[in-house]
């Protein structure tokens, strides 16, 4: 699906992106999305883990 995506569109998204939120939220956006992917990590990381110990007794 994202396969087809050129750098014209990526740009555009971008602009559109910036326009929206305006650039001071830009990088409190940024922080905010990276906390949500490292805390989602964890958790499937953790719950690897758990679904380990289930298996192993």
């Amino acid at each position: 699906m994202l396969n087809n995506i050129g750098t014209t569109e990526i740009v555009v998204i971008a602009l559109v992106i910036l326009v929206f939120f305006g650039g001071k939220k830009l990088p409190e956006l940024a922080k905010g999305l990276a906390d949500a992917i490292r805390e989602f990590k964890k958790s499937a990381s953790d719950d690897d883990e758990d679904n380990g110990k289930k298996k192993s007794k």
